[in-house]
């Protein structure tokens, strides 16, 4: 019985400091990798960063892509359909079988995903496609004033195309979605890498030793 346990524990502990390794080691080759690159210059450096950017705009776009259908899910029809009129957004036009396209649902949903991945993507750019220790409290009300202005567009230009889609070419609801939310998606893509890099410089100390680096 005491074998067994004193097996058990063994096994439990070894499992921890093994998940714990491996994660350090994921970490360090990363961070062995931002070092590699900012040692052969800025052009190299900005190349990695981009390359990162990528990965975590990858995630933010499936996250445009999917989670609307999952958010319109508990929508009722009507709701999905319904014809809205406020700001600079309208969509009170029926198409030719008296229906809204893209209604007040499908707006709503739309939005609040992208509003989700522009969150994640703030935060895992900051720490880890950038390494910066930029001030949260500075540079989030920063970040999300561009978002907002970025949402506003697409808000208004996902729920066109979404028309346009259905309307003129008779997509399915569900693809023209889709379809214009990875649209939306790759404008922000374009727009987000040189904002974020101005917004998110380097943590000090990095920056201090790479100076001193070429300095010598």
């Amino acid at each position: 019985m005491y074998n067994s346990m004193f097996l058990f524990t063994f096994k439990n502990n070894y499992a921890k400091i093994n998940i714990s390794f491996l994660r350090s080691e994921r970490f360090m080759g990363l961070k062995n990798i931002d070092n590699a690159a900012a040692s052969k210059g800025k052009g190299v450096e900005t190349l990695w960063q981009f390359i990162k950017f990528i990965v975590v705009s990858l995630a933010a776009f499936v996250i445009q892509i999917f989670l609307p259908l999952l958010i319109k899910l508990p929508m009722n029809d009507e709701f999905l359909h319904r014809a809205y009129d406020f700001w600079i957004f309208h969509n009170d036009a029926p198409d030719e079988n008296g229906v809204i396209v893209a209604g007040l649902g499908v707006f709503i949903a739309a939005n609040l995903a992208n509003v989700i991945a522009q969150i994640v993507s703030f935060f895992i750019n900051r720490d880890k496609t950038f390494n910066s220790d930029a001030n949260i409290a500075i540079t989030l009300p920063i970040y999300i004033i561009f978002t907002i202005a970025l949402i506003c567009f697409s808000a208004w230009l996902s729920p066109t195309l979404i028309h346009f889609f259905e309307a003129k070419w008779g997509w399915a609801e569900n693809l023209a979605i889709s379809v214009s939310g990875a649209v939306c998606g790759a404008i922000q893509f374009f727009l987000y890498f040189p904002f974020d890099k101005i917004l998110f410089p380097k943590k000090k100390e990095e920056a201090t030793e790479e100076a001193t680096e070429e300095a010598e």
